[in-house]
């Protein structure tokens, strides 16, 4: 297991029963050090790392892929996901980080449509734009993108992981 997705498991207390390890096939944590690794998140990169795999295990515990938290139904893994998208908002708020608050409420909300469209491909396009946008900043090229998604329109999750792109690329990353 990731150092990230142990220091998720150890944080949820007693939100769930964290697995041992993640189950076979379950992404790895990427998107909490990649957000962490943008000049945003400076300060706090631990911070940043954790609470956006926080908010990606709930939203995992959503849509029955968990990879650090085992519910003993589908209603505990609802309930569990909701813990887990209030801690990341809560942990951002307390840094004050309005925007990335905002940014992460955006992926919440655009995951769920496009999940409700069955576009996976969308969703994963919207966590990258959105861990982008939580190290990097937003950007207008990111809100027309996101727009793009809200309308349905074809293309929004190529646009996503260009404004991603763009984003990093505009602004150097810490070392």
């Amino acid at each position: 297991m990731t150092d990230v997705l142990a220091a998720l498991g150890a944080a949820l207390g007693e939100a769930g029963r964290p697995t041992r390890d993640p189950p076979a096939g379950a992404e790895p944590a990427r998107l909490g050090p990649l957000a962490a690794s943008g000049p945003r998140a400076r300060e706090h990169p631990d911070e940043y790392a954790l609470l956006v795999e926080a908010i990606r295990e709930g939203y995992e515990l959503h849509y029955g892929r968990p990879r650090v938290v085992a519910p003993a139904d589908a209603d505990e893994a609802l309930l569990a996901g909701d813990q887990l998208y209030a801690l990341g908002l809560d942990r951002l708020a307390r840094l004050g980080d309005v925007d990335a608050v905002r940014a992460l409420a955006d992926v919440i909300s655009l995951c769920a449509q496009a999940h409700s469209a069955g576009d996976e491909d969308l969703a994963a396009a919207v966590w990258e734009a959105g861990a982008v946008a939580v190290g990097w900043g937003a950007s207008p090229a990111l809100e027309a993108a996101k727009a793009m998604a809200r309308a349905g329109e074809p293309g929004a999750a190529r646009a996503l992981r260009e404004a991603a792109r763009t984003a990093r690329e505009a602004v150097a990353p810490r070392r």
